[in-house]
């Protein structure tokens, strides 16, 4: 897949744009890796909805090397030129993957957050592709054009408590609200159709509502680092946590953990 200069003008300028069919060929195949991380969930399996409320938001990340389905799709799309075009990147590695199922009639949304907080990567050259399984409309991704740009990072939380992830609130900006504040913020929102995709920053704010369809919404993102990536200490734990990598500030993320998946050199 080729995609335009204004594509890569667009990710450049706003942090995000969305690519029409990236992974329409992969659908039938990232959807049963899905139901195959929900028959088997991994140790970062999550549960955002309590017994008491309707419907079901899971989630879980980190499991793409032992999911056939997930190596499939992420080593043999499109998916790392993509992001080498997008982020102008020479190399592109994996950080890790995510799904997030939305069971027909959860209200409960994704808050509005920044991914890049809760990582322990410093760096311009990110990039999320978030792609649904189903077709979306009130149940697709937002994202807030330019917030990759801010000059303070959003503070992350958890979400089922709303508590701060970890001290130091004075470096953060308080969570805003978008949808309080519409002519302040450029909410970039799409219908999107199963396979499209949606690719932002790390650094951009986004979130998405509850899922009031009948319909379950599936999505698969996956997050993807270029070039001037560079491992970084929070003050607190990170999420996904990868412990034990003995990585420094500065270094490059090791390949052994977060494998190179496309390279320039090796696709002239």
């Amino acid at each position: 897949m080729k995609i335009s200069q204004q594509q890569i003008d667009d990710f450049q300028n706003d942090g995000v744009v969305m690519i029409k069919g990236l992974f329409k060929d992969w659908v039938d195949v990232i959807q049963a890796g899905i139901e195959r991380n929900m028959r088997e969930p991994g140790p970062d399996y999550h549960e955002y909805v309590s017994d008491d409320e309707k419907g079901g938001f899971y989630g879980d990340y980190c499991n793409w090397q032992r999911i056939p389905e997930f190596v499939d799709a992420i080593e043999n799309s499109d998916a790392g030129m993509v992001a080498a075009q997008l982020t102008k990147s020479n190399n592109i590695q994996v950080f890790h993957e995510h799904i997030l199922v939305k069971e027909p009639g959860t209200a409960m949304p994704t808050p509005w957050h920044q991914d890049s907080p809760y990582y322990f990567i410093d760096g311009e050259k990110t990039v999320s592709l978030w792609s649904p399984l189903d077709p979306v409309k009130d149940a697709t991704l937002r994202c807030v054009a330019g917030s990759h740009k801010w000059q303070k990072p959003v503070l992350p939380i958890k979400w089922l408590s709303e508590e701060g992830f970890f001290p130091g609130k004075d470096d953060y900006m308080p969570i805003p609200d978008p949808d309080t504040e519409p002519e302040k913020y450029k909410v970039l929102e799409w219908e999107m159709e199963a396979g499209d995709v949606v690719a932002f920053n790390f650094k951009i704010l986004h979130g998405a509502r509850g899922n009031n369809t009948a319909a379950r919404r599936r999505a698969f993102s996956l997050r993807l680092i270029g070039d001037d990536a560079r491992y970084i200490t929070r003050p607190g734990p990170t999420s996904p946590p990868f412990t034990g990598h003995n990585m420094k500030d500065g270094e490059r993320l090791r390949e052994d953990w977060f494998p190179v998946i496309y390279s320039k050199n090796n696709n002239p």
